[in-house]
């Protein structure tokens, strides 16, 4: 399984009523855990066994929480950022490095049920430098943002009026190292921007996902991802990661 970079950088201002100014999204409390256990636990459960963690906000106390990953049965880098905030997209070139020429890319407030050896032969299948995990959402659970052609992904458009677009980024994407080739090391640039060159170039494949998403980013988020990892906790969903650690 190729190596995962998770995005979890940010300060969550969305979310400050539950988190205050010092706590990290990603240790806030979800089904008793903090929510890291689980996204940590979940891509475990998919036969990942590393993982480079893309830390800002709250970085040493999500260091120390997570160790050396061995709890999670992963091995795990972290990668702070610097002095000079670089975007998603340049966190992620700062840290090819430790991940090698191809990898996962994710966001640590998400929790998502993506078949992950399946996606990955796709992806060899594609031959392409990109793949985007997409969900058939139609507005339901977050504004759609994403139309296909051809098994390609053919746009790619944030804040989209409703009813534009039936098909939602599911935030897991497979790249290459090489699709960052376009940015200068040191440079900012946002995730975004990786994803659409590849759609210009027509090198960005797409494989459709079947459940919908669960992520801690917003208040309405964090009720329903609560309610489902306490639903798998108390065995009433089956044939989920628990909670990680234990």
């Amino acid at each position: 399984m190729y190596p995962v970079a998770i995005l979890a950088g940010g300060l969550g201002t969305r979310m400050a009523r539950r988190t205050g100014p010092r706590l990290p999204k990603a240790l806030l409390e979800v089904a008793g855990r903090p929510f890291i256990d689980f996204k940590l636990a979940q891509l475990a459960a998919g036969g990942v066994t590393r993982a480079v963690l893309l830390l800002g906000h709250g970085a040493e106390a999500i260091a120390d929480h997570v160790g050396d990953g061995a709890a999670y049965g992963l091995h795990i880098d972290i990668v702070p950022d610097g002095e000079v905030l670089l975007g998603t997209g340049g966190a992620v070139r700062r840290s090819l490095p430790q991940l090698g020429e191809v990898f996962w890319v994710t966001y640590g407030d998400t929790y998502l049920s993506v078949p992950m050896a399946e996606v990955e032969e796709a992806f060899r299948r594609a031959g392409r430098p990109g793949l985007m995990t997409v969900f058939r959402n139609c507005d339901a659970w977050d504004a759609s943002n994403v139309a296909l052609r051809e098994g390609l992904v053919a746009e790619y458009r944030k804040g989209a009026a409703p009813g534009t677009y039936e098909y939602i980024d599911y935030g897991m994407s497979i790249l290459t190292a090489g699709a960052f080739a376009p940015f200068p090391p040191g440079t900012a640039f946002d995730l975004a921007e990786v994803l659409q060159s590849l759609i210009a170039a027509g090198e960005l494949a797409a494989f459709g996902v079947q459940e919908r998403f669960y992520e801690i980013g917003s208040e309405a988020g964090y009720l329903a991802t609560d309610a489902y990892l306490r639903a798998i906790l108390t065995g009433t969903r089956t044939g989920e990661p628990s909670d990680g650690q234990g």
